[in-house]
């Protein structure tokens, strides 16, 4: 395996922090991603076990007392009725949220790609210049 020169001069130096950077955070984003996805999913865990566990508590307390929690046709329907609602508000807001993300990644890559031919752009008149200026030996 052949080693990698050392850089000798600022650019060189410059290109390998760069290089030294990127593949380091390249390397650390897929387990910051996997730690926050494992965090959010804990926390989801959290809310439901919670929720569901108040409810037992209630249910009983409920049971023990003998309150009558029957309620009317009409209340069911509203209470269905909301929660259906709010679960398509949750979708649609995720739906909005993604093609959000989609149109910023597509601007993102516009962006790279402007850079490129931005690049080509102020290389070609350097040479341009340089050849304006730079005397020829006849």
């Amino acid at each position: 395996m052949s080693k990698i020169q050392d850089p000798k001069d600022v650019f060189g130096i410059y290109e390998q922090n760069i290089d030294s950077s990127f593949a380091t955070i390249n390397k650390e984003v897929p387990k910051y991603h996997q730690s926050v996805t494992d965090l959010q999913q804990q926390c989801i865990q959290t809310c439901e076990n919670t929720m569901k566990s108040v409810l037992a508590v209630q249910k009983e307390i409920v049971s023990k007392t003998g309150i009558n929690t029957n309620i009317p046709e009409a209340t069911l329907n509203t209470i269905r009725d909301t929660n259906d609602g709010v679960n398509k508000v949750y979708s649609v807001q995720n739906q909005i949220v993604q093609t959000a993300l989609d149109a910023t990644k597509q601007n993102i890559k516009t962006f790279n790609d402007n850079v490129k031919a931005y690049t080509d752009l102020n290389k070609n008149i350097v040479q341009f210049w340089m050849n304006t200026f730079t005397p020829k030996n006849n």
